[in-house]
């Protein structure tokens, strides 16, 4: 089996794309996606053993793939590692900025040196990573970026830390469109909303509950997956863009929209099997989170979740530590 991606073969042949965080969720389906369109990935994150997992999942599929494990939160390391990438393959087309992470815990807990893990892997990391590859590669040649952040509009109840950081990487996405358009760089951001992903198993188990309740408070009545993250993200990359930077796509069936005191209205079986909204699974080695093959959640497929109220991110992984961790890395 391969990738079923909607794009054209040979969309991005001869690229060379930066994937952090790539090691597992989202980044490691993204990668797929990529290689399968005939990019070049190379994979970035702390973990070897998944880098050198994923990218040999991607040569066994047909794939170029390479590797770098790297901190993106060490501002010499992320230098000394673009650096690297240009030398072996002179030049970055593409940056995905997926590497993040964070925990739950309510403002009042969080301390200072929680607040500042959070915040150097989701916004001080990125943006690092971006700056590098502008400075080393896509000042001279051009390039497009594609940050991820989360979904933080009406706030983000006990991830204020991950909040925080995720508005300023949406922030720092239009200034970066801005200042540096003069070099043919584009610069943009991709939201998930509850996305069913790896991220979730890192989650503690008493979370099961709200997370499998999660749906309910979705207009769309279901999770997304990772292979419809992973097709914004390659949208805003791809040429059909071009005259799109410095905003945001939101994946996140029109969670934001729910209102308190508004009777919604859940779409059934059959209406969730429409065309226009049924779940895109082109993702050939996609997983199902744990969280949802246990007995509770009756039904290991996201747009099948029992009903009932919750909050929470899908797409994120928190460390059971209460350390910012790196989602895929």
């Amino acid at each position: 089996m391969t990738y079923r991606s909607v794009f054209s073969a040979g969309l991005f042949a001869g690229k060379v794309v930066v994937v952090t965080g790539g090691g597992s969720g989202i980044g490691r389906c993204t990668a797929h996606e990529l290689a399968a369109l005939g990019a070049h990935v190379v994979l970035i994150g702390r973990k070897l053993e998944r880098l050198h997992d994923v990218a040999g999942e991607i040569v066994a599929a047909g794939g170029r793939a390479s590797f770098h494990p790297c901190d993106i939160r060490h501002e010499e390391a992320v230098k000394v590692t673009v650096a690297a990438i240009v030398i072996a393959h002179g030049r970055i087309d593409a940056l995905v900025n997926n590497a993040g992470g964070q925990y739950i815990a309510p403002l009042e807990s969080i301390s200072a040196k929680g607040w500042e893990a959070v915040i150097n892997t989701n916004l001080t990391g990125g943006f690092l990573m971006a700056r590098e590859c502008y400075l080393q590669s896509m000042a001279e040649h051009g390039g497009s970026i594609v940050n991820i952040v989360a979904d933080i509009w009406g706030s983000m109840p006990s991830m204020g830390h991950s909040g925080a950081a995720r508005a300023g990487m949406v922030s720092f996405t239009e200034t970066a469109a801005a200042e540096w358009a003069h070099s043919g760089v584009r610069v943009n951001a991709v939201a998930p909303g509850y996305i069913a992903s790896s991220g979730m198993d890192h989650y503690p188990p008493e979370a099961g509950v709200m997370l499998r309740e999660m749906r309910s408070t979705v207009p769309l009545g279901r999770f997304g997956t990772e292979a419809e993250t992973s097709a914004a993200i390659v949208f805003l990359l791809s040429p059909a863009a071009s005259f799109i930077s410095g905003t945001v796509l939101r994946v996140d069936g029109a969670r934001p929209q729910a209102r308190m005191g508004w009777p919604m209205r859940l779409p059934d079986a059959e209406a969730q099997q429409g065309d226009a909204v049924k779940p895109f699974d082109g993702f050939h080695l996609a997983t199902t989170p744990k969280v949802f093959q246990e007995p509770e959640a009756k039904s290991p497929h996201p747009d099948s979740l029992p009903g009932g109220e919750g909050t929470g991110v899908g797409a994120l992984t928190p460390s059971p530590s209460g350390r910012g961790q790196g989602r895929g890395q």
